[in-house]
């Protein structure tokens, strides 16, 4: 379990906090994560890698000369804000263009692709790799729907020795690319790991097994068997992952791998050199040829007690940037000459949820705004109060954090909502400021799609009228459509959207019957209820859960749970004030 910490909600900031005070010299903090403490040439690439925190040296560790250029940091297994990512990418940026790297997520995904669209739109080239070794999680024929794990070294290293090395932002794109079509991963859990503040952890391993496949946000493995001895796991996780040898390889024989026996958290350094002694036998019998392993902790679990064992195939060009030198706060290679001077002042782009609100309401929209302010603190009470169930529905095939996270991204919701009260604005300000500031505190999936429903429905309610049901039906449609697109989700895939479509058509029946907006909610939230408990028939089609689709039947979906939730909070809200 985690045992140092002070308040949980603090525990990421704090991190960040000890992380730039312990590695002066080599990175600085940023608004979002870090960037590298010595200048990056003129016109050079950069690359941003990034993720959740939990995964030490995985992000921030990876950051200097050699690898990364700088690295957003999101709360514990969730991913940045698209806020935290543009201001790490513009602070890091070199005029090169940047190059996002990441593992297959799918809140890092959204998110990175949204950080992505907004700097796009001020004219930064932007590209993105993203990382999927993990062979646990999804076959061969559909690599793309992997995961990222441990292999996200080789793919970073590559792309940030490349782009050291002068390269355009197309050769690193390219570079990154190949490295990612020649790693493969697959790792191994004799226990879960917990979350600071949480009693249980993600998962259970029973005792003598272990559970082959998890992930490294506590997702459960794809199965448990018996546990094996050292040489037996090394000799298992050679043999699967040489069934997966990259098309590129051809015949393995004289082939030339990189090869990461990686702890997941609480093995130790001398159990690691254990499985690597029949690891690196078991490779040369097979008349590999093995490139400056690495036996250490890569990508962690937090107190995971696990191991994953990656095999990177090489070729010259990606040999030569495996071996270049690299110097960051958890990953040395070689020597680096630092004759860049240090940046100095940087000037960081304060996050969403602290600009200033610039909008002033109309007094009928400012009592809009209170009934609005007043709906969050109602919702944040119920996600308090339910925390723990979220967070153990979300355990049954997922990563266990969508309490904590609704938690967070509530309490940030309500923080903005006051401020924007206190600046008289109206409640489609407010609305927007309070979306910002939950996708840009709570990150992850959720914490994105809820900033879209936020804003979403704030611009449509505005700041001078007081809304009617049509114009509430409106701006809930258009969150429907917005995240539909960004998230790929569609009705019967297991997530929110099963609850917000069902929402919304009931709101649009009622918008057009004329039905006042009390009344019309009221029967909305019910709809929304039962379409909630509904998805406990359905089997999950995207995101983590996919993989373990048979351990959520059964099970109601997290997002669309809290999502009723809030939904009915709002409700008893609106009929209080507008029956």
């Amino acid at each position: 379990m985690t045992y140092l910490f002070n308040q949980p909600e603090a525990f990421v900031d704090e991190m960040i906090q000890g992380f730039a005070a312990a590695y002066r010299g080599h990175i600085l903090p940023v608004d979002g994560g870090v960037i590298r403490r010595h200048n990056t040439k003129a016109g050079q690439v950069a690359v941003v890698i990034g993720g959740g925190s939990g995964h030490y040296p995985a992000f921030g560790g990876l950051v200097g000369p050699g690898l990364a250029h700088g690295a957003a940091m999101g709360n514990v297994f969730a991913s940045p804000s698209a806020q935290q990512i543009c201001n790490v990418a513009q602070t890091a940026d070199a005029g090169g263009g940047i190059m996002f790297c990441y593992g297959n997520y799918a809140g890092d995904v959204l998110n990175f692709n949204q950080a992505q669209e907004r700097l796009q739109a001020q004219g930064v080239d932007v590209r993105a790799v993203v990382v999927t070794d993990d062979v646990a999680a999804a076959p061969a024929a559909e690599c793309h729907l992997r995961r990222g794990i441990a292999g996200t070294l080789p793919v970073f290293k590559a792309a940030g020795a490349a782009a050291d090395a002068g390269k355009p932002l197309d050769e690193v794109c390219r570079i990154a690319a190949e490295a990612n079509a020649r790693v493969r991963t697959l790792g191994v859990a004799f226990s879960g790991c917990t979350l600071p503040g949480a009693r249980q952890p993600l998962f259970d391993v029973a005792h003598g097994k272990m559970a082959v496949g998890m992930g490294i946000h506590g997702e459960s493995g794809l199965y448990q068997m018996d546990a094996l001895h050292a040489d037996g796991l090394a000799e298992m996780l050679v043999g699967k992952l040489l069934q997966d040898m990259p098309p590129v390889t051809g015949h393995p024989d004289g082939a030339r791998i990189g090869v990461i026996l990686n702890s997941l958290g609480s093995v130790a350094q001398e159990e690691l050199f254990v499985v690597y002694r029949r690891i690196d036998q078991l490779l040369r019998e097979r008349g590999l040829i093995i490139v400056a392993p690495v036996v250490d902790r890569v990508i962690t679990s937090f107190d995971m007690a696990g191991i994953s064992l990656t095999l990177f195939w090489l070729n010259d060009e990606l040999e030569h940037y495996w071996l270049a030198p690299a110097d960051t706060p958890a990953f040395r290679r070689g020597s680096v000459s630092r004759t860049l001077g240090d940046p100095g002042h940087i000037a960081v782009t304060p996050s969403a949820a602290v600009r200033q609100h610039g909008v002033t309401g109309s007094r009928d929209s400012q009592k809009i705004a209170a009934i609005v302010l007043e709906a969050l603190e109602s919702a944040a009470c119920i996600i308090d109060a339910q925390r723990e169930t979220l967070g153990r529905l979300d355990a049954v095939a997922g990563d266990g954090d969508h309490g904590i996270g609704m938690q967070r991204g509530l309490a940030a919701a309500v923080e903005a909502a006051r401020k924007a009260r206190d600046a008289q604005a109206g409640a489609g300000t407010m609305l927007a400021a309070a979306g910002n500031a939950w996708a840009d505190r709570a990150g992850g999936t959720s914490g994105m799609l809820w900033g879209v429903m936020l804003c979403n429905l704030g611009h449509a309610l505005g700041d001078a009228v007081i809304p009617d049901t049509a114009t509430v039906a409106a701006g809930i449609a258009a969150a429907l459509r917005e995240i539909m697109q960004r998230g790929n989700a569609q009705p019967g895939d297991k997530t929110l959207v099963d609850v917000l479509q069902p929402f919304s058509a009931a709101l649009d029946q009622a918008a057009a019957r004329g039905v006042p907006l009390a009344a019309a909610w009221k029967d909305a939230a019910d709809v929304a209820d039962r379409a909630a408990q509904k998805t406990r028939d359905l089997l999950p089609r995207i995101g983590r859960a996919r993989p373990h689709a048979e351990k959520s039947l059964g099970s109601p979906d997290p997002g669309a749970v809290s999502l009723a939730l809030v939904i009915g909070a709002a409700g008893e809200v609106i009929r209080r004030h507008c029956a």
